[in-house]
């Protein structure tokens, strides 16, 4: 006999890694919620991936970079950090170069991952589960 699963939805986001001259990496915490994740978002129709993570980038905390200079650190599948029963298609670019940010939009509060340290437990699934072993992060 087969156990039933209850189908999850799907969202579609663009993410982007940024660091600092220090080689953090930039969290942001969206207002309402708890876990702190790239900045990024949904694409808006007609947008490609790199287009959605530089408007995102950009809304989010107020840094321009273009689509064409973005580049693409990989495409997962990872449980939503704020909303249940959601699954994220998540495609992650990395800003090159180093760079300063301040919340906007939607953005309650930024937080620079110093990835030598011992990590805080109020990250997003796609950041431990993914993107922080590929940049050799246990």
């Amino acid at each position: 006999m087969t156990q039933e699963h209850p189908a999850k939805d799907l969202i579609i986001v663009s993410a982007v890694c940024v660091y600092d001259r220090s080689g953090r990496l930039l969290t942001v915490r969206k207002r309402g919620t708890d876990k702190f994740m790239h900045p990024g978002g949904k694409p808006e129709p007609g947008e490609t991936a790199a287009q959605a993570a530089s408007r995102e980038l950009f809304e989010e905390v107020g840094i321009v970079v273009g689509p064409d200079a973005l580049e693409l650190l990989g495409t997962w599948l990872a449980v939503a950090a704020n909303e249940a029963a959601t699954d994220i298609e998540a495609t992650v670019f990395t800003a090159p170069g180093t760079w300063g940010a301040r919340p906007s939009a939607e953005i309650a509060e930024i937080r620079w991952l110093d990835l030598e340290a011992e990590l805080p437990d109020d990250l997003a699934p796609l950041l431990t589960d993914h993107v922080l072993p590929l940049l050799g992060q246990k």
